[in-house]
């Protein structure tokens, strides 16, 4: 929840009725005003600074209750702030509201005396409900400075103070036991005062920590070299009161002996021990919070990259000792972002934890399963013998996740592609085996996915030939003169001619020839090489386009695909309309083919941008219809003007009566959204008098004419129609 748009929703805590001073610092104007009217209320003054000198000088009065303060300002940081007021004895509270979401950062603040750590962006209530209870330890600790100052070096204040401390204050006899324990410890660890006076101080520690703490319970030393800040666990009483949810408090010990006051210092006689124990046991808390959030993925609760890491780095020395193998699974959720897109990250979220589940059921018990990031895990198998152990566990993965998953109250199949790397076989360090095992991964997935593979030395080979193609396809891309565009007619049958041409690149390589758009394509969209490349296209085409408007073709349109990728450009608009403008031709003789995987992001974005595209007139045309997700509300929210059918439907639409039926049925949708449609891949004439039948006018495919280079597209379009 934001904080300045919460203000008005939140439901007020009750505010003590004396006068109270809240300091804010903060170099943000608007985080001031909101912090100021969430805090405000009845006797509470609330005073703002923009800069830590400010600050400094406003807290040197000594009269501000409470500061709110951001870690980062312009000037002095906030840890030294903190410092200040410490060095300066300066008790007011302070509440760290941070933007900063570093681990590191929280940790300091709190040891450096801050209160509480809390988030900008965290819910609003927290920064209320912690300043409310700053508040009430001031306030504690200002009634406590005032009866301190007024009833010093009395009995009854000595009393006063031992029977009201947060602290459990003891004395100990010289041989470890009780003679005085004041009442603190009947609500830190269940024991009435009459239960402990006689029994030694054993019965108190945690058993693990009794030889250690024996040092603190038996000292002898007085001053600056008795024990102080000594971490020790406490046990609280078995059956005691019921309010405590754990067995154990972490406290802070502090102690140093007791003699006998002789003139003679080396005569005193020594009579035990006395000191204080402070309940820490929220702060820990709070500490192994933030540990684990630092080497855990807080969605899945998995160990993150960094704990993995550390967890291979420690198996390798071990198998090597021990002469064994360690086994490393690169694991990567095939289609994922489909979830997301189609379903929203909510979705997407509840898949991961339900994947992490089910693959960590899958695993032994030595074994780790990490979250990488995103859709990306990885599996760390010690002790293994061979191989086979590491496939057996990949098939058991495979096997389980044939168990569809409920994604948004419906059944959602997702498969995963695995690729593994064993030690000592495939890589002697943790960066190697997770290169090689991700290397396999790839390679399962261009395999077909839904699947698993050992890493080959071979996988190098083709990982160095994909990164010396990127970087062929980058210089091409600067140089503009390897690509070419070839051309497949889209034919008319009412009016036996040529309409349109979708234009599709080819690239010449210098060295390989000339190259399938399916090799550098996909290459080109993962690198987002694929704008430029586009742009390529856009440019060439329109030179195309007009160039044939100039031989008497003008009612040619002029096909181009884009990416979904292309759409999260801000500069689409522009990107398009520049070179139908710079080759003077007619917007409507552009038609821009998307595909339905744009239309499954559902986003108010593209939407946005189609609607743009359209409204300048040019045309948008639906692309390979029918083979994802097609739905009547993708055609009634985009604004399209026609729809191409997807050639695996013409390919079977004499063999199957399924085919046709969907052909059937497309064509009825169209003429029902008055769409125009064309049909992909036709390939001899039974095909084409199928479609003739079912309504459909225009075509496209070999039965008419191969993709055509300029030169032998301008001869055929100067031919005319043969068919």
């Amino acid at each position: 929840m934001n904080v300045a748009s919460g203000i008005d929703t939140l439901t007020r805590v009750s505010r003590p009725a004396h006068s109270q001073r809240i300091l804010i610092v903060d170099d943000e104007p608007r985080y001031r005003s909101a912090y100021s009217e969430l805090l405000a209320g009845a006797g509470r003054i609330i005073e703002e600074c923009s800069t830590g000198r400010e600050a400094i000088l406003r807290l040197d009065r000594r009269d501000i209750d409470v500061v709110v303060l951001d870690l980062k300002l312009p000037d002095i940081d906030g840890a030294e702030i903190m410092a200040w007021l410490s060095r300066n004895g300066i008790s007011t509270s302070v509440v760290v509201f941070s933007a900063n979401e570093s681990i590191d950062s929280a940790i300091h603040a709190l040891r450096q005396g801050a209160f509480e750590f809390i988030r900008k962006h965290s819910d609003p209530n927290d920064l209320i409900q912690s300043v409310d209870r700053a508040l009430c330890r001031h306030r504690l600790e200002q009634e406590h400075a005032v009866m301190t100052a007024t009833l010093e070096q009395s009995e009854r204040l000595h009393r006063f103070l031992v029977e009201q401390s947060p602290d459990l204050i003891y004395t100990l006899d010289d041989n470890g036991r009780f003679i005085f324990v004041n009442s603190r410890v009947e609500s830190l660890l269940g024991y009435r005062r009459e239960e402990l006076l006689g029994q030694h101080y054993s019965l108190i520690v945690h058993e693990d920590d009794i030889e250690q703490a024996r040092y603190a319970f038996n000292e002898r030393r007085i001053g600056e070299r008795a024990t102080t800040n000594f971490e020790v666990r406490l046990i609280n009483k078995q059956n005691g009161i019921q309010h405590f949810d754990n067995r154990m408090v972490v406290a802070i010990l502090s102690s140093q002996g007791i003699y006998m006051p002789e003139k003679d210092i080396s005569q005193q006689h020594f009579l035990g021990t006395s000191g204080f124990a402070r309940d820490i046991t929220e702060r820990k808390r709070a500490e192994e919070t933030i540990n684990f959030q630092a080497f855990h993925d807080l969605l899945t609760g998995l160990p993150n990259r960094t704990l993995f890491m550390d967890r291979l780095a420690l198996a390798l020395p071990q198998a090597q000792r021990r002469n064994q193998r360690v086994g490393v699974m690169f694991l990567d959720i095939d289609r994922f972002k489909l979830i997301n897109d189609t379903y929203g990250h909510p979705e997407g979220d509840k898949l991961l934890k339900e994947f992490a589940q089910r693959t960590r059921n899958c695993l032994r018990s030595g074994d780790t399963l990490a979250r990488q990031g995103g859709d990306e895990f990885t599996v760390l198998l010690p002790d293994i013998s061979n191989t086979e152990d590491v496939t057996m566990i990949a098939r058991k993965i495979l096997a389980e996740l044939r168990q569809p998953f409920t994604v948004a109250d419906k059944d959602f199949i997702a498969t995963v592609s695995i690729g593994i790397a064993i030690y000592p076989e495939d890589g002697n360090t943790p960066e190697d085996l997770i290169r090689n095992a991700d290397l396999a991964m790839y390679q399962t997935k261009s395999q077909g996915k839904n699947g698993y593979l050992e890493f080959t030395s071979s996988m190098n080979t083709t990982h160095v030939e994909r990164l010396s193609l990127e970087n062929d396809l980058r210089q091409a891309l600067k140089r503009g003169e390897q690509f070419e565009l070839y051309y497949q007619p889209q034919i008319s049958l009412s009016k036996r001619c040529v309409v349109g041409l979708e234009a599709l690149i080819r690239w010449n390589h210098p060295s390989q020839g000339m190259i399938n758009p399916d090799s550098f394509i996909p290459l080109a969209e993962e690198t987002g090489m694929i704008v430029q490349l586009r742009d390529w296209v856009l440019g060439a085409g329109c030179a195309q386009l007009a160039k044939l408007r100039g031989m008497g073709f003008t009612k040619l349109r002029l096909g181009i695909n884009l990416s979904p990728r292309e759409f999260e450009r801000s500069d689409l608009f522009e990107r398009i309309t520049t070179p139908l403008g710079a080759h003077g031709l007619p917007p409507e003789m552009l038609e821009i083919e998307i595909t339905e995987s744009l239309l499954m992001k559902d986003a108010e974005a593209v939407i946005a941008k189609v609607r743009q595209l359209r409204r300048a007139g040019i045309r948008i045309s639906i692309d390979d219809f029918g083979t994802r997700f097609s739905s009547l509300n993708y055609l009634r929210r985009f604004s399209v003007n026609s729809i191409k059918i997807d050639q695996s439907f013409i390919r079977d639409i004499c063999a199957t009566h399924g085919s046709s039926g969907i052909v059937h049925a497309i064509m009825g949708l169209a003429r029902s959204f008055k769409l125009g449609v064309l049909a992909e891949g036709v390939e001899n004439i039974t095909q084409l008098n199928a479609l003739s039948g079912l309504g459909c006018d225009e075509m496209q495919g070999f039965h008419f004419s191969r993709p055509l280079p300029v030169d032998q597209l301008e001869k055929f379009l100067a031919a005319g129609m043969t068919f």
